[in-house]
């Protein structure tokens, strides 16, 4: 089994060969390591990507908009992604931003992971009839099983998700009732052996 090392550097290096800055090559490398990481074909969907970016053109996303809808080709999943990081913070006051046509979208969702950590909410990504709810660059949960290669997903929304409890008011009340219960009592014999209560002064 490869290591997340190994599968950091080779797919860095493999950029950079195909085409794309070391700055970007690295971002790819550290995409593509998550995405194993979290149990997605990284490998798999990169691979095959540089095989078909030889074959077929792939259009560049720079500027991000709320609807972003490829004049003649896919986008580059890399360079849209590398996009979408960089103006997240201008971007993050959105609801919804949608995209048409994004080639080999899994490489795309490690830059929308990312961005959950960046701007601290949790952003819920569908491509197509595929969703992945991204909390933070911490974990992914989604309803893609199968470790298999896309190659284009047609339509692609991110929605910024406002940060809410999962827990009701009256159960956090209940347990925090609960909890009182392993607070002592402040008394003087605590208070003399308390940190920082000795009776010496040794300035």
């Amino acid at each position: 089994m490869r290591s997340l090392s190994e599968i950091d550097t080779t797919s860095k290096r493999a950029s950079k060969a195909a085409g794309y800055s070391w700055g970007i090559s690295e971002e790819v490398g550290k995409n593509v390591r998550m995405l194993e990481m979290f149990g997605l074909p990284g490998i798999k969907n990169l691979n095959d990507f540089f095989k078909k970016k030889k074959e077929y053109k792939f259009e560049n996303l720079n500027l991000i908009s709320l609807d972003n809808k490829a004049i003649k080709f896919h986008f580059c999943p890399i360079i849209a992604g590398t996009s979408f990081l960089d103006q997240i913070k201008s971007l993050e006051n959105s609801t919804e931003i949608k995209f048409e046509k994004i080639g080999y979208p899994l490489l795309f969702l490690p830059f929308v992971s990312r961005a959950s950590e960046i701007v601290g909410k949790r952003l819920f990504l569908k491509l197509d009839d595929i969703e992945f709810l991204l909390n933070f660059n911490n974990n992914i949960y989604s309803n893609f099983i199968k470790n298999n290669i896309i190659e284009v997903a047609n339509f692609v929304s991110i929605k910024f998700l406002n940060n809410a409890d999962s827990f009701l008011e009256k159960e956090w009340n209940e347990l925090y009732k609960l909890s009182e219960d392993t607070f002592v009592e402040e008394t003087d014999s605590l208070k003399k052996s308390g940190a920082g209560a000795g009776l010496t002064d040794n300035d």
